[in-house]
């Protein structure tokens, strides 16, 4: 049996050496450029519509091996020199139209120390200054000193975007992400009381689970990241292309979700009203085989994200969805 066909490992060390062992190449990155930066729409909490400026930022790989990740793609193998990450802010900046608000992500955390230096943290805040709303992403065991320290010097307007996943207990252990429901909650719990505000990101369909199971624990997990008080949950279709999941898909433990799926649960946690869901819409082909009803189906996603209402299902007289 090839290495890739293997079972996957039980224990953290076991399952970080698989999932690295079957990665694919890494780009080439400068660290003094991000990797990738644009513009996008997005519903506010007040029902606006801004436009918010999303810089991806080049630095250290995160330090866990979760496997469902291809962010680490785009990331670089040591910490970036004191004054890149200000840097590359600057030239993103230069590039992009004045908006109101803006999400640095990372690939990683906001808050790890070898991926965004904190002697950078000052430099950092004075070009956020011009925003109303900063949102970074970070992993929960991160969300400390550092995390207080930069809300402090954004002056009240930060937002933490943090990967719940899933709530399915197992499917999370399994996941090698290192984090437990409880421990989730606690952070949550945290950041509500120091007044940052907290963003998810759910996984539709990760690994282990089929269709039908897929949907439920997406439902479960906006109604755990609601009960932890978040004002946005973000849905992501879980997607292949880092070797791992391709690897589980051979043997049948993972498979993308079907587009209806990923609507299911996107109207679900719009018709809650208890805070903003929004679906990823990016790549949806890879979710539909009918090229007939995939742009009308897009299009309603794209509603629901700006409208927070669920809009009629589109009906294919070609495939029947």
């Amino acid at each position: 049996m090839s290495p890739a066909l293997e079972l996957y490992p039980a224990g953290r060390r076991a399952r970080d050496a698989w999932i690295v062992a079957q990665r694919p190449a890494r780009e080439t990155l400068d660290p003094w450029k991000p990797h990738a930066f644009f513009v996008e729409e997005e519903r506010t909490e007040s029902g606006e519509i801004v436009p918010v400026a999303a810089i991806f930022l080049t630095n250290r790989e995160c330090p866990w091996r979760c496997l469902m990740c291809d962010l680490w793609k785009h990331t670089l193998t040591e910490r970036v020199p004191v004054g890149a990450i200000p840097a590359q802010l600057e030239h993103a900046l230069a590039r992009l139209p004045a908006v109101r608000q803006i999400k640095l992500y990372n690939s990683g955390s906001f808050f790890d120390s070898q991926a965004i230096p904190p002697e950078d943290y000052g430099a950092i805040a004075e070009r956020l200054r011009p925003f109303e709303r900063v949102i970074v992403e970070a992993h929960p065991a991160f969300v400390g000193d550092r995390c207080w320290r930069f809300a402090e010097l954004v002056g009240g307007r930060l937002e933490v975007a943090i990967g719940l996943e899933t709530a399915h207990p197992e499917v999370l252990a399994r996941l090698n992400k290192g984090v437990t429901l409880a421990h989730f909650a606690r952070v949550a719990t945290e950041l509500a009381r120091r007044g940052v505000a907290l963003r998810t990101f759910i996984l539709v369909k990760p690994p282990f689970l089929d269709e039908t199971e897929a949907l439920h624990w997406a439902e479960r997990s906006l109604d755990f990241s609601f009960d932890c008080q978040a004002t946005v949950a973000s849905l992501i279709p879980t997607r292949g292309g880092n070797g791992a999941l391709e690897a589980l898909g051979a043997r049948g433990e993972f498979a993308p979700p079907r587009l209806r799926t990923l609507e299911a649960a996107a109207a679900y946690g719009v018709a809650l009203r208890r805070g903003r869901v929004f679906a990823d819409v990016w790549d949806l082909e890879r979710f539909s085989t009918c090229p007939h009803c995939l742009p009308a189906r897009a299009a309603c996603l794209r509603e629901m994200n700006l409208r927070q209402r669920v809009p009629p299902r589109v009906v294919c007289a070609m495939c029947g969805e």
